[in-house]
């Protein structure tokens, strides 16, 4: 790969909208928003850096970005020439086709960095040039680096958030901003594939996350916790749902040496129908949608030591997990975050859900409805709506 271009031969004709989305959930949000714009306008030509979600939405995908997800800083420096030369060529590519809109999802490290090379070359419309720049989903302001927003006016053509509370933290930018609803709680992106139901006969559920570095430290403790569960609750059983054969084969090799708890967990690739009676899990995508789906739970973090300190220097929020951010006054889930993720604890706190499973249900239900009504998006203002409006295509 040393000697090729990373993002291969350009592509034959115009390009109307380059995608770049570098994690597997904005992967995922990026997908629904692309059926939903093809739906609409069936001829666009859509290209992407992405991962296979865009791709089976019928994006062009010239780079599997998922694949190179990292979090943490010094996970970033590991793997910082890569990158590099990965955001080189971008610009090169970018140059050269000169798509009429990029939509830039999520994963500001890379791309509000993207976006500011992007208007210092004259490329884009904030620079002089004729490109449209847009992000959707809003870096975390509410918790660190809030100055970034003066940069973000100066680049970016508009952005679309799906928190509504994030409106606030750009009310002094001269940026257009809108609400337009998180994919969760649209019912429209309702599949199979995506919803996680609640059986109180099911398995538990075993979620680590979906990036490797998280998932090497994440998985141990859930497996350990699940271990000490089985101490009062013998007879569960648990499923560990990934995204892909390589994210299996990590889950597979963690689990090397413990026979005991290979015979009693079923690792799913590609899931869908998937049902729980109880979440293990981290504190990401997944504690969310499980949170809107009404599973009761507990989340569960760590990061490397030098990250997490680095972290809680810098980062101001009371939790980590997004469902006990919009609901602080009554968080639907425990956190137990580095020193406090001790299998005793999270077993004690599972322990409490599976003997008290209806109340603990009923609890569920209630923040779930509270969540739904908080992230739906106003009437005929959702992303797709608002991804059209501001795209430049006729």
């Amino acid at each position: 790969m040393e000697g090729s271009n990373l993002l291969g031969s350009l592509p034959a004709g115009e390009v109307d909208l380059l995608v770049v989305a570098g994690e597997a959930s904005g992967d995922e949000h990026a997908s629904n928003l692309i059926v939903g714009l093809r739906q609409r306008l069936p001829e666009l030509k859509v290209t992407a850096l992405g991962g296979p979600k865009l791709e089976e939405a019928g994006a062009e995908v010239i780079f599997n970005l998922v694949d190179h997800s990292v979090v943490g800083i010094f996970e970033v420096l590991k793997n910082l020439a890569f990158f590099r030369r990965l955001f080189r060529e971008t610009i090169d590519w970018i140059k050269k086709v000169k798509p009429s809109t990029i939509l830039l999802v999520d994963y500001p490290g890379f791309n509000l960095r993207l976006a500011s090379a992007l208007q210092q070359a004259g490329i884009s419309r904030k620079g002089g040039g004729d490109v449209i720049v847009l992000q959707y989903v809003s870096p975390q302001l509410w918790a660190w680096k809030p100055k970034r927003r003066f940069k973000m006016q100066k680049t970016l053509d508009a952005l679309g958030v799906i928190f509504p509370f994030e409106i606030k933290s750009y009310q002094d930018v001269n940026l257009p901003v809108s609400f337009v609803g998180h994919p969760f709680a649209d019912e429209s992106n309702q599949t199979e594939e995506n919803l996680i139901r609640y059986d109180s006969k099911a398995p538990v559920a075993l979620l680590p996350g979906s990036r490797e570095q998280p998932v090497g430290r994440i998985l141990p403790v859930l497996l350990a916790s699940f271990e000490a569960l089985l101490e009062t609750h013998p007879e569960l059983k648990a499923i560990i749902p990934v995204p892909n054969q390589r994210m299996g084969d990590l889950v597979r090799k963690i689990l090397q040496g413990r026979d005991t708890l290979r015979e009693r967990i079923k690792v799913i690739e590609g899931a869908a129908n998937l049902s729980a009676s109880l979440a293990l899990m981290s504190s990401g995508t997944m504690s969310l949608r499980c949170a809107l789906d009404g599973i009761p739970g507990v989340i569960v973090y760590k990061a490397h030591p030098l990250t997490y300190l680095l972290g809680k220097f810098l980062v101001k929020v009371p939790y980590l997990g997004m469902a006990n951010l919009l609901l602080p006054e009554d968080p639907p889930y425990p956190e137990f975050i580095q020193g406090a993720a001790r299998p005793e604890k999270i077993c004690r706190e599972a322990d409490l859900i599976l003997t008290n499973p209806e109340a603990n249900r009923e609890r569920s239900l209630v923040w779930a409805n509270r969540l739904r009504d908080l992230l739906s998006a106003p009437q005929d203002k959702g992303a797709v709506d608002w991804l059209e409006t501001e795209g430049s295509w006729e």
